[in-house]
């Protein structure tokens, strides 16, 4: 369970992103676990969200999902923000050039956000990755490429301070990211060897900004078959092309 923010808008903030998570909806219990809510909270801020525009709730069923007034906003703040028109034609040669899924999820905070997918025509998918989805750095190709592209002192406080072994394992262990940290570093790549869903590989290259810092980060991912090791460096070459010419194009 998370622990809960302090105050009130970290809660409603909190209760938003879950929402993003769930593009089938959530209902009120499944939003409090999330967020670490007493669940009286969480109707409590959901109700007055709602009043306000900002979720919607299916009286069939009683879930929750994002609302109308956010998608207003989202137009207002995309001149600024959006990115995804020269995003979306390098997911697309991405998916068509290797068969596989192609993503594109951007850095918010220490957290990576989906935010476009494209299948390939290879009939077997992962869905791992969904847009909405939001992983910790470290956790998936795109958050583990994102956050060996950091610098040393902010890799070490990052890991210093979270634990992903609570929800991810193992494998997430401090010592296990810090060693595919340099291995990313050395490759220019992430490689996700089925650590979140076994079976379910991927890899991603970061997007810098205009500042030098990986702000997003380019994914293909699929089934362990398609990732065999003298696939991954061609695959490694494609998507680190793209990321060199997305960020390129995103500086311009």
């Amino acid at each position: 369970m998370a622990e809960p923010p302090n105050h009130v808008i970290g809660r409603i903030a909190a209760v938003l992103r879950a929402l993003s998570s769930a593009p089938g909806g959530a209902s009120t219990s499944r939003l409090a676990g999330v967020t670490g809510l007493a669940r009286p909270t969480a109707h409590r801020l959901l109700v007055s969200l709602a009043q306000e525009g900002y979720v919607d709730r299916d009286q069939r069923d009683g879930r929750w999902f994002l609302g109308p007034e956010l998608y207003v906003l989202g137009g207002a703040a995309a001149h600024r923000y959006d990115v995804s028109g020269h995003a979306r034609a390098a997911v697309h040669r991405l998916a068509a050039a290797t068969g596989e899924s192609a993503f594109f999820s951007a850095r918010r905070g220490e957290e990576t956000v989906c935010l476009l997918r494209e299948d390939g025509d290879f009939p077997i998918r992962s869905f791992v990755l969904f847009e909405g989805a939001r992983f910790p750095l470290g956790v998936v190709s795109a958050g583990l490429v994102v956050l060996a592209m950091l610098d040393d002192r902010e890799v070490a406080s990052y890991l210093d301070r979270v634990d992903l072994t609570g929800r991810w394992g193992a494998q997430h262990s401090a010592e296990r990211v810090r060693e595919r940290v340099e291995r990313t570093r050395a490759l220019g790549y992430a490689v996700n060897p089925g650590l979140v869903v076994e079976g379910s590989w991927g890899m991603a290259a970061a997007v810098f900004d205009r500042a030098g810092h990986p702000a997003w980060a380019l994914t293909l991912t699929g089934v362990e078959s398609r990732f065999r090791a003298d696939r991954r460096p061609q695959l490694g070459a494609l998507l680190l092309r793209e990321a060199h010419a997305l960020t390129t194009a995103l500086r311009s």
